[in-house]
């Protein structure tokens, strides 16, 4: 059976090298690491160096916080997620407690 890959719908992280104009431009983001919903694919640009793809908008790869109701056997189920700042870290937003 083929799933579709929650797509990032926005992303208010300025300061990720994959952050332009709000969206990810990575093909693929990491979530999570077993208990809080960071993204671990965040890469901080101290000099707002941008990399991806400018065509390309950003999903869910993975997902490792197995907390979220959107977890299902690690892959995100959300019709689409939201990224922000979190403690000087990317965060998924649309985490939902089970």
């Amino acid at each position: 059976m083929a799933i579709a890959m929650s797509k990032i719908l926005s992303c208010s992280v300025k300061e990720c090298a994959y952050n332009v104009n709000d969206k990810c431009h990575t093909l693929a983001i990491t979530v999570g690491d077993g208990s809080h919903p960071a993204c671990d694919t965040y890469c901080y640009s101290k000099n707002q160096a941008k990399g991806g793809a400018p065509d390309v908008t950003g999903g869910v790869g993975a997902c490792k916080t197995d907390a979220c109701k959107f977890n299902k056997s690690f892959e995100c189920a959300a019709s689409g997620i939201n990224v922000g700042p979190h403690g000087g870290h990317a965060d998924c937003r649309t985490f939902a407690q089970r």
